[in-house]
């Protein structure tokens, strides 16, 4: 039985996979596309004129946020496309009446949106280097742990949309919304140290800027926040997620008609 589940979940995983890679040129080139004008607007032409961001070039504070950013939302993204996918396509029920439990269903598609965003996550940093080659990691295994947790977060928030979507254009609302302003207003581009006291403490509220700042504190050694409690918040939420998904799968809602 255990070998049973064990391939198919490597069968969903892998299928996810393929699903992103067979359409490389839709899914993984945007990402450097934009990155890279990014850097050239941001890092090349207004840097020098910024100057200094908490002793660093403005390019080089600005990269783990460029990187997070497209983490979050290429790992969100394919999770939420993928399983309304199959909802709209009225295959979910095949998995379902499958013998696979439902905690490797939900593994399987997190995989997939993992994979995603890690893989856009090497592909940002690597165009980071043409802009600024000189660019070191200070902790690379803190900032490979941030970048899994990270991705399996927000692949986890993009399958919670997924179930409860109702139509095409529900899956791209939330992160319209709220997801791409909460990444602005992270810290992606800037420290929450020059903010006044009042927009600072409002800052704190965000949960984007604990994710941002740690994998900040990894590649560059500097935060604005706790790394440990910005920890266990992600791992928290991760938990709670998780919990979330499988009570909503084995409930069936937004699934079962």
């Amino acid at each position: 039985m255990k070998n049973n589940i064990s391939v198919a979940l490597w069968t969903l995983t892998v299928k996810e996979v393929r699903r992103f890679m067979r359409i490389w040129v839709q899914t993984l080139v945007p990402p450097a596309v934009t990155m890279s004008l990014y850097f050239v607007i941001f890092g090349s032409l207004i840097g020098p004129r910024i100057g200094t961001m908490d002793g660093f070039d403005y390019i080089q504070f600005m990269i783990p946020g460029l990187i997070m950013m497209s983490v979050i939302t290429n790992s969100y993204n394919n999770v939420v496309s993928s399983f309304y996918g199959i909802k709209f396509q009225k295959s979910i029920e095949e998995l379902l009446i499958s013998p696979m439990p439902n905690w490797s269903i939900l593994l399987g598609f997190i995989l997939g949106g993992v994979a995603r965003g890690v893989m856009i996550g090497f592909i940002v940093y690597g165009v980071s280097l043409l802009f600024y080659p000189s660019f070191t990691i200070v902790n690379p295994l803190l900032t490979l742990l941030v970048l899994f947790l990270t991705a399996i977060l927000f692949s986890l928030m993009g399958f919670i949309n997924a179930v409860f979507a109702d139509s095409f254009d529900d899956i791209s609302i939330i992160p319209t919304f709220i997801l791409t302003p909460l990444i602005y207003l992270g810290g992606v581009f800037y420290s929450i140290n020059i903010l006044p006291e009042v927009w600072r403490s409002i800052s704190m509220a965000n949960p984007m800027l604990y994710v941002v700042n740690t994998f900040r504190e990894g590649m560059l050694g500097v935060s604005d926040v706790s790394i440990m409690f910005s920890l266990g918040m992600i791992l928290g939420f991760i938990g709670l997620l998780t919990g979330a998904c499988l009570y909503l799968l084995n409930k069936g809602t937004g699934i079962r008609e």
